[in-house]
């Protein structure tokens, strides 16, 4: 009876102990496939959006970039690679940082503090010494692409008695500098309705960076919240402004580069299909990018982004002030803003097109709904309840205030005039080139303030034509894919 006893009590032991072994093994099982087929759909979505082709290209780089960083740990090879970098360092910094027994530098805190007229002085002879000229004004002779929008001196007296009004302002706290808050308010107001959402929801920002990075924020916490997505991705065009990959990068979103028609400079609306997937929290289109001064098929992006139920962010940070004043100026342009279904953000620098001082940008929603994903607050701070609208904390209330005079002095009157102005500045030069320099073809069909130009003959350098400017004063954009320079007009 005992030894039955124990033979019964073995095989229940030996039936329990596989029973276990078989739920564990399938649980490793189930583990197994759930992480190879997961990584099966990530790898189907990437060749699906890139290509076949475009992902062997890729992943070969990949390779060859690592074998070359293991080639470089070798010393030999490192000592010359260094050896090398140390060159171009130094040939940057000789170009850019002026040396020699008549520099001065200031590098540490004076044992006093310096009078107004000294520092004035030191300011006008640090302009000779870099080899500029008072105030840094060489831009004015007007062969300079970009990079100084000026509305003109009197607009200058204008925003330098703002910032001095409002100086020690901080809208961070906006009960102790209500008048700056409400000026923000009614900047952000301004550019919602010359979008044509005057319904709609923004804020401000440091300038077109922040807010498209912000926007890939917002967008990001809105699908998590209403799709449930934990792994984000984005498309992009291949010439949308590199923020973009700032944003990816700093958010954690995947980013997809689609190719744009080397004709019409268009992104490809097909291929922005194909790569929309069910990570897809938002498409991007420019209006106009900064490469070469063309516009996407915002309308066709737009649809695709009703018809996925993504995000549409549309980039104006370039066209500003320009692209909503060319119907009205006489150029004809494609619908682009708020009127067109699908579009939830655009962004619009203030301080390009706009005229005002540098480090303002406006990030715009479609509704308020949108923008709450963009803000930040801890509650459980020991300090306090803690909140801002976008990257920053503290800001500087005197920006504001120069962004809203700037707005309030030129207002669509002088906006108009600026943008006629500009634009006929740009067809002019646009219409030189195709028909006077055979040898040189206009990118795409630019809309407003940029033109972009390429070599049609191989004995002709394009990059080339833009060193020999150099040389004559010229200060232009050289680009690549393909290789060209551009003339942003201001």
């Amino acid at each position: 009876m005992s030894l039955l006893a124990n033979t019964r009590q073995h095989r229940a032991l030996v039936v329990q102990t596989l029973r276990s072994l078989a739920t564990l093994d399938g649980l490793k099982g189930f583990v197994f496939y759930y992480v190879v087929i997961s990584y099966a759909r990530k790898l189907f979505r990437h060749i699906r959006a890139r290509g076949l082709v475009t992902s062997v290209v890729q992943w070969w780089r990949a390779v060859s970039r690592s074998a070359l960083l293991l080639t470089m740990r070798l010393p030999s090879i490192r000592s010359k690679v260094e050896a090398e970098m140390a060159k171009a360092r130094k040939d940057i910094e000789d170009k850019l940082v002026r040396r020699g027994p008549t520099v001065v530098r200031h590098l540490s805190l004076p044992e006093e503090g310096q009078s107004p007229e000294w520092i004035l002085e030191e300011m006008e002879r640090m302009d000779v010494e870099t080899g500029g000229t008072s105030g840094n004004t060489h831009w004015q002779t007007g062969k300079l692409s970009g990079a100084v929008y000026h509305g003109g001196k009197d607009l200058e007296e204008i925003i330098v008695a703002a910032y001095k009004k409002y100086v020690v302002s901080n809208p961070l706290h906006p009960d102790s500098f209500p008048t700056v808050r409400k000026m923000e308010a009614e900047i952000v107001a301004m550019c919602l309705r010359m979008f044509n959402n005057p319904t709609g929801a923004g804020t401000t920002t440091s300038g077109g960076t922040e807010s498209i990075v912000m926007s890939c924020k917002t967008h990001r916490d809105w699908a998590r919240d209403v799709k449930g997505i934990t792994e984000p991705e984005m498309v992009i065009p291949s010439s949308a402004h590199p923020a973009f990959d700032k944003g990816g990068a700093y958010l954690g979103i995947k980013i997809h580069h689609i190719p744009v028609n080397p004709v019409t400079r268009k992104v490809d609306l097909k291929k922005v299909a194909r790569a929309i997937n069910s990570n897809t929290v938002m498409i991007v289109g420019s209006c106009v990018n900064f490469p070469d001064g063309n516009m996407d098929d915002i309308t066709g992006l737009a649809a695709l982004a009703r018809r996925y139920k993504v995000g549409l962010h549309v980039d104006c940070c370039l066209g500003s002030f320009i692209v909503p004043f060319l119907e009205k100026a006489g150029f004809p342009i494609a619908p682009f803003d708020f009127r067109v279904d699908g579009v939830t953000a655009i962004s619009c620098d203030t301080h390009k097109y706009g005229f005002a001082p540098k480090g303002n940008s406006v990030i715009m929603y479609r509704d308020a709904e949108l923008r709450k994903y963009q803000y930040f607050v801890y509650p459980d701070w020991a300090g306090g309840a803690y909140g801002s609208p976008s990257l920053a904390g503290s800001r500087p209330g005197a920006l504001i205030a120069g962004t809203w005079a700037t707005l309030q002095y030129m207002g669509q009157d002088g906006y108009l005039k600026s943008c006629r102005s500009i634009v006929t500045c740009a067809k002019t030069i646009e219409a030189a080139i195709r028909e006077e320099i055979p040898d040189l073809y206009v990118l795409g069909e630019p809309v407003s303030s940029v033109v972009a130009f390429a070599s049609n003959t191989p004995s002709v350098n394009v990059l080339e034509v833009g060193d020999i400017m150099s040389t004559k004063g010229w200060h232009l954009n050289g680009l690549s894919d393909p290789a060209a320079v551009h003339i942003a007009c201001t």
